[in-house]
């Protein structure tokens, strides 16, 4: 019985129906007292003070599903929000919710009142059938695979089996308040697990009214958080995180959490995912279900990086180019035109002996065979993704789910807006729908060019960057040393790599800033746009942060790789930017070791700046909100204070742990072919990663309210469309910012010395320009020597040629070879990835046979089930002859489900 003396079985979608049409604070509501609605605790206060682990309401029966807190304001809107407190605790409670009030005076600060709800177990089975929430039926039959003899192998990296299976496994059907002696309920109480629950508490608090404000329904606990009435809402967790509770009736699935999965000691452990499932929801168990996978898959790609790069460092010695540029007789002979108009001098190439080394780590043929193999490696991540995430739909009875969520989930903001009823064509049923105007059309039209300006406020920052490089290129260029044997600093910082990591630095921080702009902006345009559904929203705000931090994050590396020095000029005849600054040419070992500067700088501080932003500010906030509860006796701080205290997981809390780790995908794939190492790196993160989201997720978060997801939903596309850029960005970066191609074309077809082909290359790779054809405005203003010419990178006819500084041959032939290269690769690298898609099945054989086993019995049972039903009222006295026809066809629709 709830306080109100209700009927139980008066739910909130019958006030709907009852009140359709009507105000919410109309003549329905009028005979209810609300004396004790507002502060119940002030008339009895229970002085008994529970134990800290505590989950239960005051008669230790009843468990508390959610928490609602507020506090007094004395403002002139405390009035308006103890009214709309009133009427929203009175409509819960006439949804059959039982509300139990804490008053501030039992509070640890004196100031908080905590408003504790049960459901009972008429509201719970209300909203299971609503909800179509599968619970069991019979206990699965269906033996389970044959263990594989070599499981002892990886027996050091598995947990206890009691972790890993925290129930068992059990065939199961839609609820039905009808066929409730058709499931297995053993206990009422614990039938529904506590995130169940609180999904269903959830449920009915985003829908309940609370009142007509400017001629307009107002509803849901979202509107009242925002509006200041209440402060928090959240369900409990069980119990305490570093020890065990005291009340034997809680489960203490957090603790088990905490102790075999959220400790950084258990990093090399396999993660106990149907627990997490259990306890937080599908929708947090399928995340973490494939970071792990993600990071088992990163393990083979970090293992063949690696190997490229040991390749790369052992025939460091052996490159030919490295040698000539090193070489005092040829390096040391060649005199480069200036880096910079005016202010820069000539200088000698084997001033750049050590970035040409260092470069030989990443561009050498081992790039070219990685480049292939994550083409192939992120095929094979994907389709084995679809094969895991189908066994876990399988697993976690979410096979039928998309259904479910399309029609279930509309979220309370489109609710609000609809003003009228259509007929959906699948169900044939009206349902209200909110039909778009004018006003609205030319509302998307701004948004749109909204989202079209803030983009290209990200690519104008990019071009400031640029601008930023060429003027500080200038500067280092200036800098360099005239003299035979340069000093150590510039040996080892160019002026272009000086530029590039500096350049990287700051791209980095104005990234932070964008991205803490961008998040904002994102949100609030999707909520402009009152999407339908909640699968609706989340899908057009992942679309467009996906879409800002693609251009925030990359559109540097963009740049650098393929745009550096493509465009530079020659000297005589240079191309400027907005005709003061000269744009950058490549080290003379190529531009593919800036190009690894960058994504090295960028992927490493997102990943230590967001691991930091994971880590410490949320145990930060939490410290601090903890610091006066530390003096507070046991039985004062209560369970809902302790969680109170937490930081808030928010809706959108998963979103930006998908949003990082999507991010990094992309750059370990995109760029990969610059630097083997980057999955590594991101491997290393990402271990890290699970432990420290699984840590504040148990440790310093509220729990977070159980949601249902059956996939990781529009980030799968996402990922594909990445995979596919993937292999032409790579084949572009081998092509056009390696030195892969003109060294090969040298090496077959311009060679001069059969015995070591590859000598000669860094002279055939370097054009000659005569310094009395530079102008004023190039010319150095302080040489310290006179050069009759200098050399460029380029490939371009000579001074005394009749083609005077036009491309040469050798040039076409390079550009011929870099297009039939991208050509070539792309095709082979698509036809693999087709072939595997194709000979892969996106559900395994065994999961479709369990699929339909399950199906073809739990069909059985019910209509077993509903045979039994229908003898029962033969034998209660029906017309024989009407229950002979209805038993015959149940046992027809049971041949039926037997033959399909």
């Amino acid at each position: 019985m709830n306080r109100l003396g209700r009927k139980d079985e008066e739910t909130l979608i019958e006030m709907a129906q009852a009140t359709d049409g009507e105000e919410v604070n109309g003549p329905l509501f009028e005979n209810i007292s609300n004396t004790d609605s507002e502060h119940p605790g002030n008339s009895e206060i229970d002085k008994r003070h529970q134990s800290k682990d505590s989950i239960f309401f005051r008669d230790g029966v009843r468990q508390i599903d959610f928490v609602l807190s507020y506090v007094d304001d004395p403002n002139k809107e405390g009035e308006k929000k103890v009214d709309r407190r009133r009427e929203f605790e009175n409509n819960l409670e006439k949804a059959g919710l039982e509300l139990e009030t804490e008053d501030k005076k039992e509070s640890e600060n004196g100031k908080t009142y905590f408003v504790k709800i049960h459901a009972p177990w008429e509201v719970l089975t209300t909203y299971a059938e609503v909800l179509n929430i599968k619970v069991p039926i019979k206990e699965n039959d269906i033996p389970s695979t044959v263990e594989n003899p070599l499981d002892f192998i990886t027996q050091p990296f598995r947990l206890p089996e009691n972790v890993m299976q925290p129930e068992p496994d059990y065939f199961t059907a839609p609820f039905s308040k009808e066929r409730q002696e058709l499931y297995l309920i053993h206990d009422e109480q614990t039938f529904f697990s506590p995130s169940v629950r609180n999904r269903i508490v959830y449920y009915i608090l985003s829908r309940c009214p609370y009142g007509t404000e400017e001629g307009k329904k107002k509803f849901g606990i979202k509107r009242l958080l925002s509006n200041g009435t209440y402060s928090a809402a959240y369900p409990l967790h069980d119990c305490q995180y570093w020890k065990k509770a005291s009340d034997p009736k809680c489960d203490n699935e957090r603790y088990t959490l905490y102790k075999e999965w959220a400790r950084f000691a258990r990093f090399f452990k396999e993660q106990p995912l149907d627990l997490i499932r259990k306890y937080y929801g599908e929708r947090i168990g399928i995340y973490f279900a494939w970071l792990g996978f993600y990071t088992e898959m990163l393990f083979f790609a970090a293992v063949v990086g690696f190997i490229c790069f040991l390749y790369g460092a052992f025939t460091m010695n052996e490159n030919m180019s490295s040698k000539e540029i090193c070489d005092s007789e040829i390096g040391g002979d060649i005199i480069m035109c200036p880096l910079c108009d005016r202010k820069c001098d000539y200088w000698r190439l084997n001033s750049t002996c050590e970035s040409s080394q260092y470069s030989h780590l990443f561009d050498n043929v081992a790039t070219l065979f990685f480049a292939i193999f994550m083409g192939i490696w992120v095929t094979l991540f994907l389709e084995f993704w679809k094969r895991r995430q189908a066994r876990l739909e399988y697993e976690w009875d979410l096979v039928d789910f998309e259904e479910e969520q399309q029609q279930l989930q509309l979220r309370p903001e489109y609710e609000a807006k609809c003003t009228q009823k259509r007929k959906n064509p699948v169900t044939q049923e009206l349902e209200m729908c909110k039909r778009k105007t004018v006003n609205d059309y030319g509302k998307l039209s701004l948004l749109y060019f909204g989202i079209l300006f803030w983009i290209s406020l990200i690519i104008a920052s990019m071009i400031a960057v640029i601008v930023y490089r060429l003027a500080v290129y200038a500067a280092f260029a200036s800098l360099m040393e005239n003299t035979q044997t340069p000093t150590p600093i510039s040996r080892l910082l160019t002026p272009q790599l000086a530029t590039s990591v500096t350049a990287s630095c700051l791209n980095f921080v104005i990234i932070m800033i964008l991205n803490f702009l961008y998040e904002r902006i994102a949100i609030w345009i999707t909520d402009m746009e009152i999407p339908r559904t909640h699968l609706e929203y989340e899908n057009r705000l992942t679309m467009k942060m996906f879409l800002f931090q693609f251009v925030n994050y990359y559109s540097s590396c963009f740049y650098v790789a393929f745009f550096k020095g493509k465009f530079a000029g020659y000297p005589g005849s240079y191309t400027y930017m907005f005709d003061s600054w000269r744009n950058e040419e490549c080290d003379p070992a190529g531009c593919l070791i800036e190009l690894t500067t960058q994504l090295t700088i960028i992927m490493a501080g997102k990943q230590i700046w967001g691991n930091i932003q994971e880590a410490f500010v949320p145990w930060i906030w939490n410290w601090w909100g903890r610091r006066r509860a530390r003096s507070s006796p046991e039985n004062l701080y209560s369970r809902w204070e302790q969680d109170h205290d937490l930081q808030t997981f928010g809706a959108l809390g998963l979103f930006y742990e998908y949003l990082e780790m999507v991010i990094q995908f992309g750059f370990i794939t995109l760029f990969v072919a610059s630097f083997p190492l980057a999955p590594l790196l991101a491997l290393m993160n990402n271990i890290l990663e699970i432990r420290v989201d699984s840590w504040k997720l148990t440790t310093q978060f509220r729990r977070p309210v159980a949601a249902k997801a059956h996939s990781i939903g529009i980030w799968q596309e996402i990922l594909n469309g990445m995979a596919i850029l993937s292999v032409v960005t790579n084949a572009f970066i081998v092509a056009f910012t390696s030195d892969m191609i003109p060294r090969l074309v040298y090496y077959y077809a311009y060679f001069t010395d059969l015995n070591s082909p590859m000598s000669g290359y860094i002279n055939s790779s370097l054009s000659v320009f005569q310094t009395s054809d530079f102008s004023d405005a190039n010319k150095p203003e302080h040489s310290t020597e006179d050069f009759e010419t200098c050399r460029y990178r380029d490939y371009r006819y000579p001074p005394d040629h009749e083609k005077k500084y036009t491309h040469t041959m050798q040039f076409w032939h390079i550009l011929a070879a870099k297009m039939a290269f991208i050509i070539i690769m792309e095709h082979i690298v698509f036809i693999v990835k087709f072939f595997i898609a194709w000979m892969i099945p996106d559900v395994p054989s065994e999961v479709k046979a369990k699929i339909k086993r399950e199906k073809y019995l739990t069909q059985k049972i019910l209509h077993e089930y509903e045979l039994n039903k229908l003898r029962q009222k033969l034998c209660e006295g029906r017309t024989y002859a009407n229950m002979e026809k209805e038993v015959i066809a149940s046992e027809g629709r049971v041949e039926l489900a037997e033959v399909m």
